[in-house]
């Protein structure tokens, strides 16, 4: 007997089903609708919204590695500017060893190209050896560099269509202009990156064209063009994408005809954008598997109820053991599918935490100048004062030596508070400042350098006012300051045959304190101050001592001048806020 014939016996007219079973069934069907309609809206939202926080964090994080980018290599065409082996290939025109030197930058840098033109344009030097002999004299990274004392910036359209993006400086040696040093910033690094991710991105400049995007055939246009750029459908594609917006998203804009997620944000950097365009079919994944479960729910209820109805007959129940083994079957799919999904939110996690630690080790390559050059000092002293120990000890004379162990303790302690100075740099805002007193944050300086003074037999010179002079800031880093200062004033008068130093404290509106030498003086005073400048020869500084001790100052609310005297040397002048209230309560409270 056939399916159709069996349906036609007396046992299955529809006369025999009771009402209460078909208001049983219709109440499950209504149920079912209700419950797909509402699980469908809620998760919809929740899901879109979830989607467009994740699209946030993303967008944040390439638009911070972009700025991060641009400022780093910002700062390369003054330091090359300032390479004495450049300018001097630049006087002499020997240019043997200039692409060597580039070279030699370049990885450490990370720049995508270094470039040294003279000052008709021509390549001298180049990290890609093809350059070597072009004229880039048109070129607006050449053009503006020589008309202009500071480092400029250029955006340069490529006829593939890509951009360029350049710092250019001009090179100068005594007011005379030697030519121009480039650097091609590598931002193309972050289009391969975006390459590998289901979001479309784009940057757009001031004048809201396209500099940088995951689509080749974008750049140039604005955005508004780029969006009108798509594949003609044909039916069948249009018929699929009008029954896949059947969960009513939200579109921000249309991208090849396909509803998308348009999200933005500000570049803090000349007006540039940037922008990401999500599509919703994570969403409608994430959705449909759940209304699958429910739907295989509802249809298992179906089948059950349909089971005990129709068990009577055994071609009914193979039916329906047929239509079990499917749902298992689809069950086994779906489970395997959402495995698959919580896979790659566990890969993407791990992605994230890998970016955070990167950060993380860039920042601490950051410290690691400023430890090495704040731990020199006290190195140095405990190295004189191991050696008078051994000395003291080699003369039988033990109390005179266990004087230098304990200011060889001291040392100690004072390298251990400059790790703990640095750890609580890296929490900014935490710091509890107390009230100092300077003449005793002096004399604990000059403690520090009496190696160096007895050594060179410099006379110092102290004015002190009789009432104590307080500030209200961190006792450590400004004894940090002081040494600074005083061991400047040191290697300054290294040429002199009468050194001396003049020390002066006053109180006024602010607590200031002079250190004044007889050296012979600072030729470039606008430079004094900036990272890696430095007048001693290699090996006996590298020119962070004076940034690091003007950045203390100004983060105790003060200032750090520098100027030459009337009669000769340099006088340093550190001013404080003043302190007036009581110490010992600001220490009770």
């Amino acid at each position: 007997m056939s399916r159709n014939q069996s349906l036609t016996t007396p046992t299955w007219q529809p006369a025999a089903i009771s009402w209460r079973v078909r208001v049983a069934l219709v109440a499950l069907l209504v149920l079912a609708i209700v419950v797909v309609s509402v699980t469908n809206r809620v998760l919809t939202e929740q899901f879109t919204e979830t989607t467009r926080n994740r699209a946030e964090v993303r967008l944040a994080l390439y638009g911070g590695n972009l700025l991060a980018e641009l400022r780093q290599n910002a700062i390369v065409p003054q330091l090359l500017g300032r390479d004495p082996t450049l300018i001097a290939a630049l006087e002499s025109a020997d240019y043997t060893l200039s692409t060597q030197r580039l070279i030699s930058f370049v990885d450490e840098i990370g720049a995508a190209s270094l470039i040294l033109l003279d000052t008709d344009g021509r390549t001298v030097a180049a990290t890609d050896r093809n350059w070597l002999g072009t004229n880039f004299r048109s070129e607006p990274y050449f053009v503006d560099a020589i008309r202009a004392s500071s480092t400029i910036f250029s955006v340069m359209q490529r006829e593939t269509g890509d951009y360029r993006f350049y710092y250019s400086r001009r090179i100068q040696n005594g007011g005379n202009t030697l030519g121009v040093i480039a650097v091609e910033v590598d931002l193309k690094k972050f289009e391969r990156s975006w390459a590998g991710i289901s979001e479309a991105v784009i940057v757009t400049g001031s004048d809201n064209q396209i500099l940088l995007s995951t689509e080749p055939r974008w750049r140039g246009q604005t955005e508004k063009q780029a969006l009108a750029m798509q594949t003609p459908q044909n039916a069948i594609e249009r018929a699929i994408q009008a029954t896949s917006d059947w969960g009513a998203l939200p579109p921000d804009a249309y991208l090849q005809g396909e509803a998308v997620m348009r999200l933005d944000a500000k570049i803090n950097f000349r007006g540039w954008q940037i922008a990401s365009y999500t599509t919703y079919a994570s969403v409608r994944e994430r959705v449909n598997g759940v209304l699958a479960l429910e739907v295989m729910g509802f249809a298992i209820l179906l089948a059950l109820a349909f089971y005990f109805l129709s068990r009577r007959t055994a071609g009914r129940a193979a039916i329906f053991q047929r239509e079990s083994a499917e749902l298992r079957a689809l069950n086994v799919a779906l489970q395997r599918e959402i495995a698959e999904r919580v896979r790659m939110q566990e890969t993407l996690a791990v992605a994230e935490q890998t970016l955070e630690q990167s950060n993380k080790l860039a920042a601490l390559g950051e410290m690691s100048a400023a430890v090495s050059h704040e731990l020199n000092q006290p190195l140095a002293a405990m190295k004189t004062y191991l050696a008078g120990a051994r000395l003291l000890l080699n003369r039988n004379r033990p109390d005179e030596a266990l004087s230098s162990f304990g200011r060889i303790d001291d040392l100690i302690e004072r390298m251990g508070a400059i790790t703990r100075q640095l750890k609580s740099y890296a929490r900014k805002g935490q710091e509890v400042f107390s009230p100092v007193n300077m003449a005793d944050a002096l004399a604990a300086s000059l403690s520090m350098m009496e190696p160096q003074l007895r050594q060179r037999q410099v006379q110092i010179a102290q004015i002190l006012p009789d009432t104590p002079v307080y500030t209200l800031g961190d006792q450590m880093r400004i004894e940090q300051v002081l040494v600074n200062l005083l061991r400047n004033a040191l290697d300054a008068t290294k040429s002199e045959r009468n050194p001396r130093v003049d020390i002066l404290l006053s109180a006024g509106e602010t607590a200031t304190l002079t250190v004044r030498d007889n050296g012979p003086g600072i030729e470039d005073l606008d430079a004094l101050f900036e990272p890696f400048y430095t007048t001693k020869l290699p090996g006996d500084g590298v020119g962070l001592g004076l940034a690091i001790s003007s950045g203390i100052v100004s983060d105790l609310g003060g200032r750090l001048t520098a100027r030459n005297g009337q009669g000769g040397g340099a006088v340093f002048e550190m001013q404080l806020p003043i302190y007036n209230g009581s110490a010992d309560t600001q220490a009770a409270e």
